[in-house]
């Protein structure tokens, strides 16, 4: 029977669900804090010319992201241009580059010039990953995770001991390979998963094969453009989306969610997806209707956080990629910055993303766009002071690596985004980015639930939740938790006043 059902934000798993409980002839209402969809994935424009993304910019796994459009008749070149970027990145040590080719028998290559053996050894990890990946993405990924019986099938048994839950990810790469520039390689995908390499499952390997082997992509017109498809899908199929709408109050009647108050009106629905941070969603709820204490995020291992800067350039930088990794120095430090010393990094390793070397429309013609994203400790103070010191630095490192000189003196635009700014656009607890996690003590049933424990119509989704951080696991987070509301009986809400 159909159901009307609010959304709480309309960022990648929010436009998911909606398309999805949509698709199921729901009456779908969508509620946004912000002006614009995307959440984390939004996009600005500036008066002279440059269109900056916000966030994403890795758009990995591509077969997830096409699975989407898949469920509604759609292509994602129906929407957008993909361009495979080759090389798909480049990584700046102290002592030299390595240049990641989009051709897997090049990066072959690159393993083997390397390290000797390493070519064949790729392959072998590769194998192991891609059956990780098809595995994981197709039986792990899409459970709701209420019950560690969703595990329990002949199928992931038979797979249990091929998918290396319980060993560790440096330790795992380590089988492979021996030197440090290719476990670097290997390992970085990871810092977004939200901790050390030696905290994280071996199954994470899959990240490889779905960015190294399946190769990485850009959207021409910017990773906007996968929110602006995610939204008309969603309208298409009836969703109504409503922006500059904050959600203040989430009520609550006879075992149910009744209603939210929204710019100080009260509107009831028969169900409520939660997309919007899981810890601030709680606190729109009378205490006794959480499912978590203060304490419970208290301990949480969150990933990290992200100092960024959007900037414009009015000349073109030579020697610059698409996607470009700073790690002249060592991975681990900056790590236990992060995690164990909640500081600001002493030595920081940071990325830099130039899509206008793909993609002209993005800057003014003979411009160059610019993004700088550093992984921070959630929590931290973040004065301007402080960003414009780590901002220094990363142009300092920028035009040592290509080249260039006083780039500063070419800067058009620029504006700092970081710990602060994500709490007041997003809610974020304490300022994080990428959610929580992916440890082994916070994976599948061990994550926040799905589900409220107390209103049996009040459903969360997001990258605190499972399966967790990332877009592609954002767009499934969506497609779980509306197949869970699709189930709902239709209740009166009026009975539970």
């Amino acid at each position: 029977m159909k159901k009307k059902i609010a959304i709480i934000g309309a960022g990648i798993s929010g436009l998911s669900a909606a398309a999805y409980t949509a698709k199921a002839g729901n009456e779908v209402h969508v509620f946004e804090k912000n002006s614009t969809p995307g959440g984390r994935a939004r996009q600005f424009k500036t008066n002279n010319g440059y269109s900056f993304d916000m966030g994403p910019s890795w758009y990995w796994m591509p077969d997830i992201i096409e699975g989407f459009f898949k469920d509604f008749g759609y292509a994602a070149k129906d929407f957008y241009k993909l361009i495979q970027l080759d090389p798909q990145f480049e990584m700046v040590f102290a002592d030299g580059k390595l240049t990641v080719p989009n051709n897997y028998n090049a990066l072959k290559e690159l393993f083997e010039g390397t390290e000797p053996g390493a070519g064949i050894k790729l392959d072998a990890f590769m194998k192991a990953a891609r059956y990780k990946y098809e595995v994981g993405m197709q039986q792990f990924v899409h459970k709701p995770c209420h019950s560690w019986w969703e595990f329990v099938t002949p199928q992931i048994a038979a797979s249990a001991l091929k998918l290396d839950l319980l060993s560790n990810f440096r330790s795992y790469v380590k089988k492979y390979f021996t030197h440090p520039k290719l476990i670097t390689l290997m390992e970085f995908p990871v810092i977004f998963l939200g901790a050390a390499p030696q905290k994280i499952p071996a199954l994470y390997s899959l990240m490889n094969y779905g960015g190294y082997a399946l190769g990485t992509a850009y959207p021409m017109g910017g990773f906007y453009e996968l929110v602006l498809a995610m939204k008309k899908i969603g309208e298409e199929q009836g969703a109504r989306f409503y922006f500059n709408q904050p959600v203040e109050q989430i009520c609550a009647g006879g075992g149910k969610a009744t209603s939210l108050i929204v710019n100080g009106e009260e509107l009831y629905f028969d169900a409520i997806i939660a997309s919007s941070d899981y810890h601030h969603t709680e606190t729109l709820l009378d205490t006794p209707n959480r499912n978590y204490k203060e304490t419970y995020w208290q301990t949480r291992t969150f990933a990290p956080s992200s100092l960024i800067y959007y900037l414009g350039f009015n000349k073109r930088l030579p020697n610059l990629q698409h996607h470009t990794l700073f790690f002249e120095h060592d991975l681990d430090g900056h790590i236990d910055d992060i995690y164990n010393d909640k500081q600001w990094p002493q030595q920081p390793l940071f990325y830099a993303c130039c899509p206008s070397k793909t993609d002209a429309g993005v800057a003014p013609a003979g411009h160059e766009n610019l993004f700088l994203l550093m992984p921070l400790a959630t929590g931290l103070e973040d004065e301007e002071v402080i960003r414009e010191q780590y901002f220094k630095q990363m142009i300092g490192r920028i035009e040592k690596a290509t080249g260039a000189h006083n780039l500063v003196d070419n800067i058009d635009y620029k504006r700092s985004y970081c710990v602060r700014d994500f709490v007041n656009d997003y809610n974020a607890y304490q300022g994080n980015a990428y959610g929580l996690a992916n440890t082994l003590s916070q994976t599948a049933v061990r994550k926040p639930a799905i589900r409220n424990k107390k209103l049996s119509n009040l459903f969360y989704t997001g990258q605190l939740t499972v399966p967790g951080p990332g877009v592609p696991p954002s767009i499934i987070s969506g497609k779980i938790v509306a197949k869970e509301v699709n189930k709902l009986k239709r209740f009166s809400f009026e009975s539970a006043i």
